[in-house]
């Protein structure tokens, strides 16, 4: 299938600290459908559904470890793998009676994947993660690591609660579910990627993903890694911007590392949304459900909390996860810093000049919501 084409292509307007925050690119706004109706969708996908987002800038790319650095310095922030656990946060995602962990167990760390020496069954993660004491922002894969050098690749081992802390103090805040999924589809409508319907359109990588190609089967590491300068052998994060931006100028919104977003997780959300429409009217700025349900998390209590998190990472696959989709969604513990999860912020800083007022807006949304299953993209 070829790659799916806005009507208008998108212009790219780039903050540069006086036109528009530095760093971040203009969103415009507008109506879409959100999810997917895709054979690849899960359940938590469906339906697709009419949503308005109003137009916001948004950073070009995922917050970097040398922006989290300065953010650090600056406050001398400590993040929540940086600290001692706390048993609260721990028991409301233990299932009902689990005990107090001995006092010694409760040590500074987070989940790190770690990989298998062979093929294993898939619905067990516990088998290719592990909790690190010591891994943080700092020393990703534990005691030893290191991010020297990486300047330019997504922070990650951050928390939900960590994001908030670097948005209050960049006067910034996390992207509503909604406005994350509109930005990462770069004015294209219901198409299977950030880029259009083809994996790899003429036979180039898209996005830093495990390739099975290169890589083989996940989640197995093999003694000596293959590393790449582009997707299909790293095993980690890259570059930020070392694939091709979307519509809107924004670079990884697949791949590389899943994004902290602002909305609690509920598998059902979708669902609901979509039965509270009833004309078909599209949601405006939807923010989310007021509390969380994850029945498929096993072990986990399903109204344990769970935050949205976007994007998908380098460990997302097509024999795993198919994550690296701009509908795809999962929950995450808030207070669970790992490995493949970074956040980028938004801003609503003044609009550019130019760009259409709230009125016009709704009158798109209007205008498109009348009749929208009639001109929805037919999905693979």
């Amino acid at each position: 299938m070829g790659a799916s084409k806005p009507a208008a292509r998108p212009a790219v307007i780039a903050g540069d600290g006086v036109r528009g925050p530095q760093g971040m690119v203009w969103v415009p706004g507008g109506v879409f459908q959100m999810g997917s109706d895709s054979k690849l969708a899960q359940p938590n996908e469906k339906p697709a559904h009419p949503v308005q987002v109003r137009g916001f800038w948004m950073d070009r790319s995922h917050v970097t470890n040398a922006q989290f650095r300065a953010f650090v310095d600056t406050t001398h922030y400590l993040t929540t793998a940086e600290r001692k656990p706390d048993w609260d946060t721990l028991r409301v995602q233990s299932p009902p009676g689990t005990p107090r962990p001995p006092e010694e167990a409760l040590v500074a760390g987070a989940m790190v994947f770690v990989g298998t020496d062979k093929p294993v069954d898939l619905r067990d993660w516990s088998q290719w993660w592990r909790y690190v004491p010591g891994a943080n922002w700092k020393a990703p894969q534990g005691p030893g690591s290191s991010i020297a050098g990486k300047d330019d690749h997504p922070v990650v081992q951050v928390s939900y609660e960590d994001a908030l802390a670097y948005a209050r103090w960049a006067g910034k805040r996390l992207p509503t579910e909604a406005e994350w999924e509109f930005a990462a589809r770069g004015g294209l409508e219901q198409a299977t990627y950030a880029w259009g319907d083809d994996y790899q359109p003429d036979g180039q990588p898209m996005a830093n993903i495990w390739d099975k190609s290169a890589r083989g089967r996940f989640p197995v590491v093999p003694a000596i890694p293959v590393v790449s300068a582009k997707a299909g052998g790293a095993i980690g994060t890259q570059p930020v911007g070392t694939f091709l931006p979307n519509g809107y100028g924004l670079v990884d919104m697949t791949g590389n590392a899943w994004q902290w977003v602002a909305d609690w997780f509920r598998a059902d959300h979708f669902q609901q949304q979509a039965k509270a429409q009833g004309n078909n009217k599209p949601l405006d700025n939807p923010a989310g459900p007021q509390d969380s349900w994850d029945p498929d998390d096993a072990g986990v209590p399903p109204a344990a909390p769970r935050r949205v998190t976007r994007g998908g990472s380098f460990l997302c696959n097509e024999d795993y996860c198919l994550s690296y989709r701009p509908s795809a969604r999962r929950g995450n513990d808030p207070f669970n810093p790992m490995s493949h999860i970074g956040f980028r912020l938004v801003s609503d800083a003044p609009k550019p000049a130019g760009q259409g007022d709230s009125d016009q807006v709704r009158r798109e949304a209007a205008r498109l919501g009348a009749g929208w299953d009639a001109r929805r993209k037919p999905q693979p």
